[in-house]
C-alpha cells in the first residue's frame, strides 16, 4: 500500500518581517499532525516555493523532517522549470531525509509531452528517492496528459501523481492507465472526496492548514467506503474549502492561520500581498461560522 495516502497538508511558510519563522513553522506541524494530518508537504505552491532561496528551500524541509521525526511521511516540494534545478532540489530533499519529492510540471517554457517525459525521466534517473508528480496546469500552462503519465508511471520511482486539474475525467483516465499501487492524490480540495471514490489514494490540501481534523476524516472515511460520513464532511468544508480561494493561495490560508492565533504574521512574500478588507470579512465570516476563531 503506497505510503501517499489520506490528506497530507501542502504547509504554509510563516515569515516574520520578511524572514523564515522557524518556530512558527515547527508550531504548525506539531498542529497538523497532533490533528491527524496524514502527512506533510513543505515548499509547494503553497509553501510559497517560488519565493524561497535554494538555503531557505532546504532549511524548509530539513527543518520539517526533524521536527516530523518520522510520525508521518515528508514530501518535499522540489520541482522547478529548470530540469538541473529539480535535481538539485531534489538531492537535497533526500539527503536531508524526506520520504519523496513532489515534482511540478516545468512552468512558463512551456515543454511538449515528450519533453515532460524526459524532464521526469531525468530527475528520476538522477536521484533514487520516490516521485510524485504534480500537474497543475492553471499555474504552469502545460497540461500533462494521462498517456504521458502513465508513461511516466513505468519509471519505478514515479510512484504517484497530484492531479490539480479538477477534472475527474481526466484524473479518472489517469487511474486507468496507471498501474495499481500507483498513487493518485486529488490537488484540488474540492475534488478530494469523489477523487478517492474513482479510485484516488487522497489530496495534498490547502484547506488542511486550517482544518486538518475534519480533512483527515473526510479522506478516512473515502478510503474506507463510508461515502455518507466523506459526503457529510465534504459538505461541512465547502464553504471553508472555497474561503481558501477567495484570494491567491497561500494568502488566505496565512491570513486565517494569523487569526486563529497560530501564527505570528500572514503576510505572504512579494508578489503576494496581504488581502483587502472585504475579502479579510468574508474568510472571518467562514471561520466564525466554522468555530475556527
Amino acid at each position: 500500500m503506497s505510503k501517499f495516502r489520506g490528506a497530507f497538508v501542502a504547509i504554509v511558510t510563516p515569515f516574520t518581517d520578511g524572514q523564515l519563522d522557524e518556530q512558527g513553522l515547527q508550531d504548525l506541524i506539531e498542529f497538523q499532525i497532533a490533528n491527524g494530518t496524514h502527512g506533510i508537504v513543505p515548499c509547494g505552491t503553497t509553501g510559497e516555493s517560488a519565493t524561497l532561496t535554494h538555503a531557505e528551500h532546504r532549511r524548509v524541509v530539513e527543518l520539517t523532517v526533524k521536527t516530523v521525526a518520522g510520525r508521518v511521511p515528508v514530501l518535499a516540494g522540489t520541482g522547478s522549470n529548470s530540469t538541473a534545478e529539480s535535481i538539485e532540489l531534489t538531492r537535497a530533499a533526500k539527503e536531508a531525509g524526506a520520504d519523496g519529492a513532489l515534482l511540478i510540471t516545468p512552468y512558463y517554457n512551456k515543454p511538449s509531452q515528450e519533453g515532460l517525459y524526459q524532464h521526469f525521466k531525468a530527475v528520476a534517473a538522477a536521484v533514487d528517492i520516490p516521485i510524485i508528480l504534480y500537474n497543475v496546469p492553471s499555474r504552469t500552462a502545460v497540461n500533462m496528459l494521462p498517456e504521458t503519465v502513465a508513461r511516466c508511471a513505468q519509471i519505478a520511482n514515479i510512484v504517484g501523481v497530484k492531479e490539480a486539474t479538477a477534472d475527474l475525467n481526466q484524473i479518472s483516465q489517469v487511474i486507468r492507465l496507471c498501474p495499481k499501487g500507483f498513487a493518485i492524490m486529488s490537488g484540488d480540495d474540492f475534488t478530494s472526496m469523489p477523487t478517492v471514490m474513482i479510485g484516488g489514494t487522497g489530496v495534498i490540501s490547502v484547506t488542511s492548514n486550517v482544518e486538518p481534523k475534519d480533512m483527515a476524516a473526510m479522506m478516512d472515511a473515502a478510503l474506507a467506503g463510508d461515502i455518507a460520513k466523506a459526503q457529510e464532511l465534504h459538505y461541512k468544508l465547502l464553504p471553508l474549502m472555497q474561503a481558501m480561494f477567495i484570494d491567491t493561495n497561500p494568502v488566505p490560508a496565512k491570513t486565517a492561520l494569523m487569526m486563529m492565533g497560530k501564527i505570528k504574521s500572514g503576510l505572504p512574500r512579494l508578489p503576494l500581498y496581504k488581502m483587502n478588507e472585504a475579502n479579510e470579512e468574508k474568510l472571518k465570516k467562514v471561520l466564525v461560522g466554522y468555530g475556527l476563531v
